[in-house]
């Protein structure tokens, strides 16, 4: 059986790139008018949300479970003169994610065929929210219109309602502030512009109560 890092690496391996380069459009809606703080970027493939995140201002820790994304990643990074803001680490998310507390911990389209534990992961990923933090978790809630069945049918896309019930929140310690789907157009395989269905989720880690 092929490793979830090998199969990345073969992916990545077969491109010079494999993304745009550009930061995810629900990352930057989101994002855009936060007070920069310390972020977790899951699963940040070849750099874009970073090297945005960074570029606007975040001390960012970008992990992903392949080498070959990392080191490209870590050029870009360089090339935009944000090197000394972000720190990339390779890592299987289903071992572990970083410790610490974040400002904010973003999950991008955390999708993979095999046995990845999203749901646990996601999980984790709230643990890892500061007080007054905020979590996102961008997915597709609909498969692509190029995807077959054979391709497509151990991957599960849930809606955004599903998303939150999987992060089992405690409503006194979160707040929801986003949990809706949305339309987005993304270039196809053959360069065609398709709409798809994504889902949004933004939850807040309620701050703690000042000591009585």
């Amino acid at each position: 059986m092929v490793s979830d890092e090998k199969m990345w690496d073969d992916r990545y391996s077969g491109s010079d790139r494999v993304w745009s380069g550009r930061p995810n459009d629900a990352l930057v809606r989101e994002v855009a008018d936060l007070t920069p703080g310390t972020v977790l970027d899951l699963g940040c493939g070849e750099g874009g949300d970073a090297i945005w995140l960074a570029g606007h201002g975040w001390r960012v820790t970008a992990v992903d479970i392949s080498r070959v994304a990392l080191a490209r990643a870590a050029e870009h990074a360089a090339a935009a003169g944000v090197a000394d803001r972000v720190t990339f680490e390779h890592r299987d998310l289903a071992a572990g994610l970083p410790e610490g507390a974040y400002d904010l911990v973003s999950a991008q389209f955390l999708h993979s065929h095999g046995d990845l534990p999203r749901e646990r992961i996601l999980r984790e990923a709230a643990a890892r929210v500061a007080p007054g933090g905020l979590l996102l978790v961008e997915g597709h809630a609909d498969p692509a219109p190029w995807a077959d069945r054979h391709d497509h049918g151990d991957l599960r896309l849930p809606k955004p309602a599903e998303v939150l019930a999987d992060l089992r929140l405690a409503p006194h310690e979160w707040e929801v502030l986003v949990c809706a789907e949305h339309d987005r157009v993304q270039d196809g395989p053959d360069g065609r512009p398709v709409t798809r269905t994504d889902s949004t989720v933004k939850v807040r880690r309620r701050a703690a109560a000042p000591p009585s």
